[in-house]
């Protein structure tokens, strides 16, 4: 068996950091800039401070000389603080677009390198969340947290610094009601992430209880328990509300009243009172109070900045955090020296199979398919079905033992090619949005609008997509509408028109209505038409004419024969066989009782 590698093994997996590291240095020029201009910004303030001063200088002999290169300096420092910002601001954002693009990049090639059977343990939601909006949330990080911080923290130094070059006192004073605000709010936020993971489970109990009331709604109405069944909901509802008042009430009021400390009325109230004393005091020069309070009133601007910013850099970092797990999942495995598998025969040879080491869900299962043969997998909920159906096109990959198709080991196959092998129609139909054609020739770029005709009429769909005005053009979810069936049955022309040797049906008419049924089991009929089959059968009536059935319990394979044989043994198989049959039989009788009261109420 040929050594099987991950794709470019050879190089290092990509994670969020590495993939960054190409625009630090565009991040770090925009810091710079960012600094730079919240420095800038400082002089206007020097330059109020000291037009004062020469205004109140007695013995200025040309104060218009004096007071012009004041101006000016001014209005540079307003100019070069803008200019500074904007081309720092510029910087990062260039810097952020290029990272997304490549990051998107980054995870569309490992979404296409990860096992099917991946996608079967992470929905849809979650994929969409790390792929869009976490990304979305990074924008924050890159194109303004660093820039706004950098200046947020140089701003205020450099004013403390110009006044401690005037007075150290002057300096202790900008900042007297500063230590009020720090330890009140570090007192608030005290057992912050404890107290969020338990909202958060919480919130999850209110989920789950309107999860479970919806889906049982109807069972609710029908024994009149509507007021029984929404306690759960209630209950997890005044849980959450009770510890999240009892938590957030008290914060709320001393937040209320500790941010006075940073109003801007009780920071000049202070300045001006304390300089005042360090005047009559000190000889401290009245103008230098009014740097002092100049400089004050940036400070509370400052922290809501900074604030701000490190609820936005928590929120980046968790979905930074979620893009490096994703681009660290481990890809499918690929052969090193393809092979091609040779005729349509399956090969189970001691197949074991475990999600988990802890986790066993297949044991040992030797199961021969002959090439144009149908083959049911039967067994009750849990045996291991699906999972050993989903070995053959790779969902997930053998703990122990082998499947082979056509004589090759599926792991020897290319991934394109195995595709090329293997179809699969599955109950939940997934269509693609673009239009109908697009959506048949997913497994068949370039069939002929005449291929797409002869699969749809084969799958009883053709009808129904001329029904649409644009016809195969329609585009779905704005032309085109399909049903529960009709979806099925274009799922089938699709397969039908990727022409694979080999097939796998998870029991399509599962959730189909009898109308339905009937057209999806013509479409069916179709479709396996000299094809290896490998059907998980839930309606054992469907499969009473296969070649072979195999019995499955707890993971083992523990009967295999035709219908008939396994009858006669008497074993598992019969055993489903009398439990399903009574279940169609209270199934009807329940049927045509409904249908009796329904013929007395009207």
């Amino acid at each position: 068996m040929a050594e099987h590698i991950l794709p470019n093994s050879n190089l290092r997996k990509p994670n969020l950091r590495e993939l960054m590291r190409p625009f630090r240095s565009l991040v770090w020029l925009g810091v710079v800039l960012g600094a730079c201009g919240a420095l800038t910004s400082l002089i206007p303030f020097i330059g109020i401070v000291e037009l004062a001063r020469l205004f109140l200088t007695p013995d200025i002999s040309d104060i218009a000389d004096a007071i012009i290169p004041v101006v000016f300096a001014i209005v540079a420092g307003l100019a070069m603080g803008w200019i500074c910002t904007v081309i720092g601001l510029w910087l990062t954002h260039i810097a952020d677009q290029r990272m997304q693009a490549e990051l998107r990049r980054a995870l569309v090639r490992k979404l296409g390198q990860v096992p099917l059977g991946w996608y079967s343990e992470h929905t849809s939601g979650a994929v969409r969340k790390a792929v869009q909006d976490d990304l979305d949330d990074l924008h924050h990080m890159v194109a303004h947290h660093q820039v706004e911080l950098a200046a947020a923290f140089v701003l205020p130094l450099a004013g403390l610094g110009y006044l401690s070059w005037l007075d150290w006192r002057l300096a202790l004073l900008a900042v007297l009601t500063l230590p009020v605000y720090l330890v009140s709010y570090a007192w608030m936020m005290r057992g912050f992430g404890e107290k969020m993971q338990q909202l958060d489970k919480d919130f999850a109990r209110v989920s789950a209880a309107i999860v479970e009331f919806v889906h049982g709604i109807a069972v609710v109405k029908v024994f009149s328990q509507t007021g029984r069944a929404h306690k759960n909901y209630q209950q997890a509802v005044e849980d959450f509300s009770r510890r999240y008042t009892g938590w957030v009430t008290p914060l709320v009021r001393l937040e209320a009243v500790t941010s006075l400390a940073l109003s801007v009325p009780v920071i000049m109230l202070v300045s001006l009172s304390g300089g005042a004393w360090l005047v009559v005091n000190t000889g401290i020069q009245p103008i230098d109070v009014l740097a002092t309070t100049l400089i004050a009133v940036m400070i509370p601007q400052t922290i809501l900045t900074l604030s701000q910013g490190l609820t936005a850099q928590q929120k980046a970092k968790a979905a930074a955090g979620r893009i490096d797990q994703l681009l660290g999942v481990a890809p499918l495995a690929v052969t090193s020296e393809p092979k091609e598998p040779k005729g349509a025969g399956l090969l189970f040879k001691q197949v074991s199979f475990a999600y988990t080491q802890d986790r066993p869900v297949l044991s040992d299962i030797n199961l021969r398919c002959r090439p144009g043969s149908i083959t049911a997998l039967v067994g009750s909920s849990g045996a291991g079905k699906s999972t050993l159906a989903k070995l053959v096109p790779r969902f997930y990959d053998v703990t122990q033992g082998a499947v082979l198709l056509g004589g090759v080991d599926v792991r020897d196959i290319a991934p394109d090619n195995l595709y090329r092998h293997v179809g699969f129609v599955l109950q939940e139909t997934q269509l693609l949005a673009g239009t109908v054609a697009d959506n048949l020739r997913l497994g068949r770029p370039d069939a002929s609008d005449q291929d797409l005709e002869d699969a749809a009429r084969s799958a009883c769909i053709h009808e129904h997509i001329l029904s649409f005005p644009q016809g195969y053009q329609a585009v779905i979810g704005k032309d085109a509408f399909f049903s529960g069936g009709e979806a099925q049955r274009l799922s089938i022309a699709r397969t039908l028109l990727a022409d694979a040797p080999v097939l796998i049906l998870d029991e399509a008419t599962a959730h189909a209505d009898p109308e339905s049924e009937a057209q999806i089991q013509q479409a069916l009929s179709c479709l396996v038409r000299n094809r290896t089959v490998l059907v998980i059968a839930h309606k054992l009536h469907t499969i009473t004419g296969v070649d072979q059935i195999a019995v499955l319990d707890g993971g083992r394979l523990v009967e295999c024969g035709s219908h008939r044989q396994l009858l006669a043994e008497g074993k598992h198989y019969a055993e489903l066989w009398r439990l399903y049959n009574s279940a169609e039989k209270n199934e009807k009788a329940m049927s045509g009782e409904a249908q009796v009261t329904s013929g007395v109420s009207s």
